[in-house]
C-alpha cells in the first residue's frame, strides 16, 4: 500500500489530481485522481483519502419534460440574440447610455451582458407568451 506524506504546510488538498481526456480515443481507459486531505481530529487518524474514478456514461433514464425543452430553446436563443445585439454597431450606444442609467439603481445590472441578457430574455418572454 502507498503512502502519502503532505509538508507540514499543506492544511488541505481538494480537487483532481488527474483529469481524464474526454476528447481522446482512450478516453474510456483513463481514470482520474482524486485526493483530500484535512487536518481534523479523527478516531482513526486517516484524514487522507484517494480516489480513482474512471469515465462515467452518465444516461438519462427519462425524456426531458416540455418545460426543460422549452427552456433549452429559449437559452440558445436569447443567447443569439445576445451575442448579435454585442455587435450591433446600430444600437451599442443606446445599449451603453441605458445599461449606464440602470446600473446603481436597485436590482439594476451590473454588468452589460447581464443587462442585456434581461433585456432580450425579457423581450422573447413577452413574444412568446401563452
Amino acid at each position: 500500500m502507498a503512502k502519502v506524506e503532505y509538508a507540514d504546510a499543506i492544511k488541505t488538498v481538494s480537487g483532481a489530481l488527474t483529469k481524464i481526456n474526454k476528447k481522446s480515443l482512450h478516453a474510456a481507459d483513463q481514470k482520474m485522481v482524486l485526493a483530500t486531505h484535512r487536518v481534523a481530529p479523527s478516531t482513526s487518524g486517516a484524514c487522507s483519502r484517494l480516489y480513482l474514478r474512471g469515465l462515467s456514461a452518465v444516461s438519462r433514464s427519462t425524456e426531458p419534460t416540455s418545460d426543460e425543452l422549452a427552456a433549452r430553446t429559449r437559452f440558445s436563443i436569447v443567447s443569439a440574440q445576445v451575442a448579435q445585439r454585442k455587435k450591433n454597431l446600430a444600437t451599442m450606444n443606446q445599449d451603453r447610455e441605458a445599461f449606464e442609467a440602470q446600473k446603481n439603481t436597485p436590482g439594476g445590472k451590473k454588468t452589460l451582458v447581464s443587462y442585456l441578457w434581461m433585456v432580450v430574455g425579457a423581450a422573447y418572454d413577452a413574444e412568446h407568451q401563452g
